[in-house]
């Protein structure tokens, strides 16, 4: 996924080519079935979950995500600056991939904008740029950048998940609690623009953050008492292991007595006289 818009003069106008898809993307990104059954599992769960008519894939690079949903009957279209990326969408769905910038105005309003792994290639001032954009022409955007990879030469922006949340809450963006983005990546999120008052998400905050600290705080006694019972187990072997060093401390000071050499010879004799 690329929407590396204006980046030339810190990358240059080739960052996003043939190369960059190839080797810079975990894994090389290309029309096969590994990525195919990624981005259908993505469409998947937006038709059963979300159910958007109208959808936007913003940094759509080779139209996967466009292709999946619109296989679903859903009137998906993507934007992307690469060239290169463009022009390797499938014939079916490359109307509907179009070469551009997010930080550009976009054309009408969609009931749903997906963003993933794009944001983190922008400088801060055009990450701005986009989500004022993307919030503009969405109320409900699936949104996913990378917390952790700083090793990609083009990412330029990698932010913790907070401050995207903070970035997408100043324009009126929060979000949605009661729904598990990890099918997307471990960190993406659904943030809308809801229609109920901020007190009701406060609210819905607290309830979910409620959830969260029972299940820590449980989790926390069991390992507790995981532990008490793996120290007393320790605790045990070791008794054992120290009984059984001094039975055989006895036994070989028994072995080693007159007492004992004098009852080994005497059975000797009892085995002669039979």
């Amino acid at each position: 996924m690329s929407n590396k818009s204006h980046l030339g003069p810190v990358l240059g106008e080739g960052s996003f080519d043939a190369y960059y898809f190839r080797r810079c993307c975990g894994r090389p990104y290309g029309r096969d079935p590994e990525w195919l059954r990624f981005f259908g599992t993505i469409a998947n769960r937006i038709v059963a979950d979300i159910g958007p008519r109208r959808v936007l894939d913003a940094g759509c690079a080779f139209g996967l995500l466009v292709e999946a949903l619109r296989a679903r009957d859903v009137e998906a279209s993507g934007i992307d600056v690469s060239p290169f990326a463009i022009a390797q969408a499938s014939d079916s769905v490359r109307p509907f991939c179009r070469l551009g910038s997010i930080t550009e105005e976009l054309d009408g309003r969609y009931d749903l904008i997906v963003c993933i792994e794009v944001l983190e290639h922008l400088s801060p001032a055009e990450a701005e740029s986009a989500l004022d954009n993307l919030c503009r022409h969405a109320d409900d955007i699936l949104f996913s950048s990378s917390p952790v990879d700083f090793k990609e030469p083009t990412h330029l922006n990698v932010r913790p998940p907070e401050s995207w949340a903070e970035q997408f809450a100043r324009r009126g963006f929060f979000r949605d609690v009661d729904f598990d983005a990890g099918f997307v990546t471990p960190w993406a999120v659904r943030f809308r623009h809801p229609a109920v008052p901020i007190h009701r998400i406060v609210r819905d905050y607290e309830r979910w953050y409620a959830a969260m600290a029972i299940e820590r705080n449980t989790l926390r006694s069991e390992l507790d008492q995981s532990q008490r019972q793996l120290v007393e187990a320790l605790s045990q072997q070791a008794d054992s292991a120290r009984l059984l060093g001094q039975t055989r401390d006895t036994i070989r000071h028994m072995e080693q007595s007159w007492f004992w050499r004098a009852r080994g010879l005497w059975v000797w004799l009892q085995g002669l006289f039979r």
